[in-house]
């Protein structure tokens, strides 16, 4: 049967659907909690969730006046450090007080008594997320258009100095390709379910072959183009979403993960390699370098180390989410799908690994 993900992508993950009953709270109780903690809040209060995202369930909560969004912890057993919502939290905080395009935050509620864990709400921010890196039905100078904001947003990201805007202390300093690596394999060995060789040939090679590193700056972790609302009707990025992986760190590992989608096979929604892009008017690996690299005054120095270290980490969280599937926590039903690339990824990002000297 084909997968409706890769057929239809923007059916398939744009909008909401009725509450997931695993993801079932109590509507009562974060009225109360909204009345008494978010400035402007005027009830009935009704909820839907979000069909895109694995990881975090993500609500869509609609008033008669306003629409937010909420963003929570999934219940269950968690693998350590993840689906830090109050780090998401923190980040787009400090970003919004800069003008950078984030949703505006509202309240965070560290209480799991009041719908059963960790939450955040924030404005909803009314725009376009697409899924297919194609961009199907667009005219070349539309898509052109809208991946060159894409990264002049993540170019803009990375000229923060991230003391200046209080978070200094949101990551912690050096060593952080040396400590990613260590962070995606456990991640990865916590929900390993049968042996893949090249994950532990990656395992193997990455911590001996880590590159020098740029100054610490403010890192996304996910930056792709379906975590970006983009304007109805034109290129202008009007939020960035999903900071669940965001920390201090090397910007050219959150730029060179953006630069993947090049070389992932143009047969999955997320990747162009194959197509033709000069004939769909997607700029190449080499302007988009050039343009960040303008903006910045930065560029990799190791793209083949780079993508094996990404596709790695890209393996590793798919196999997270594999382990939520085993679990049952998992958020979406693309999830099992996305388990399933693992063992593709792996051996892309391995191919790469033997280019970069392995």
């Amino acid at each position: 049967m084909t997968d409706p993900a890769l057929t239809d992508p923007q059916s398939t993950f744009s909008g909401t659907r009725d509450v997931d009953p695993r993801h079932a709270l109590d509507v009562a109780a974060l009225d109360a909690w909204m009345r008494e903690h978010v400035d402007g809040y005027e009830g009935p209060l009704t909820l839907r969730q979000f069909k895109g995202g694995q990881s975090n369930p993500t609500y869509e909560l609609t008033t008669p006046g306003r629409t937010y969004v909420l963003r929570r912890k999934p219940p269950g057993t968690l693998l350590p450090s993840a689906h830090a919502v109050d780090r998401e939290f923190t980040v787009i905080s400090a970003l919004h007080a800069q003008s950078y395009p984030v949703a505006r935050p509202r309240a965070l509620c560290t209480d799991d008594a009041v719908i059963g864990s960790m939450f955040y709400v924030m404005d909803k921010v009314e725009g376009r997320v697409l899924w297919d890196l194609k961009l199907p039905g667009m005219e070349p100078d539309q898509r052109r258009a809208i991946y060159e904001a894409q990264v002049d947003t993540l170019a803009d990201l990375h000229r923060f100095d991230p003391a200046a805007i209080g978070l200094g202390d949101y990551g912690r300093p050096g060593n952080y390709f040396e400590r990613q690596v260590g962070r995606w394999t456990k991640q990865y060995r916590a929900s390993e379910i049968d042996p893949i060789p090249a994950m532990d040939r990656l395992i193997a090679f990455l911590p001996d072959s880590l590159p020098a590193e740029a100054a610490p700056r403010i890192v996304h972790g996910d930056f792709r183009l379906d975590n970006l609302i983009l304007a109805p009707d034109g290129p202008e990025v009007r939020a960035v979403l999903d900071w669940e992986l965001s920390t201090l760190g090397d910007p050219m590992a959150d730029f060179s993960y953006l630069l993947i989608g090049w070389v992932i096979p143009a047969t999955q929604r997320n990747g162009l390699a194959g197509a033709d892009i000069a004939a769909l008017g997607i700029p190449s690996v080499e302007e988009t370098v050039a343009r960040y690299a303008a903006r910045t005054g930065a560029a990799p120095a190791n793209l083949d180390w780079l993508f094996a270290y990404n596709l790695f980490r890209l393996a590793a969280i798919c196999q997270g989410i594999a382990g939520r599937v085993r679990d049952g926590t998992a958020a979406s039903p693309q999830a099992k799908l996305m388990a399933g690339q693992v063992p593709t990824l792996a051996e892309g990002a391995w191919s790469f690994a033997r280019k970069a000297g392995a």
